[in-house]
């Protein structure tokens, strides 16, 4: 059954900018922090961002500053704003509860920053 469905993925040169999109289950969306996720070739699937049902947000220190997480309770939506992309910010990026339910995770969405 699936929970969460990322889009917007893409190539973009460094210094671009990307917006992904996370749609699903009103009831995951709106009693639940929500976050993203990235897993970059060979590493380990690591924390980006999280926005908290109240509006409290996160950043990892990586891309603070450069990231902005959103979301629409009403849309049962969340996305990520990605600005002055590098290529370290290549991965698959995902979306889920946080602390991440592992029945949640989908195929995610591959942004790559290359020129």
């Amino acid at each position: 059954q699936v929970q969460v469905v990322e889009s917007g993925g893409g190539l973009v040169q460094p210094g671009g900018s990307l917006r992904l999109s996370c749609t699903g289950s009103r009831s995951i969306f709106s009693t639940r922090i929500m976050a993203w996720y990235r897993q970059a070739p060979g590493k380990q699937r690591d924390w980006v961002a999280s926005f908290s049902i109240t509006g409290t947000t996160n950043y990892a220190d990586s891309v603070k500053g450069r990231f902005i997480i959103g979301r629409s309770i009403a849309a049962n939506t969340m996305y990520l704003q990605m600005n002055s992309l590098k290529p370290e910010d290549t991965a698959v990026y995902y979306c889920n509860t946080f602390p991440a339910t592992y029945h949640y995770w989908g195929q995610g969405t591959q942004v790559t920053v290359s020129l």
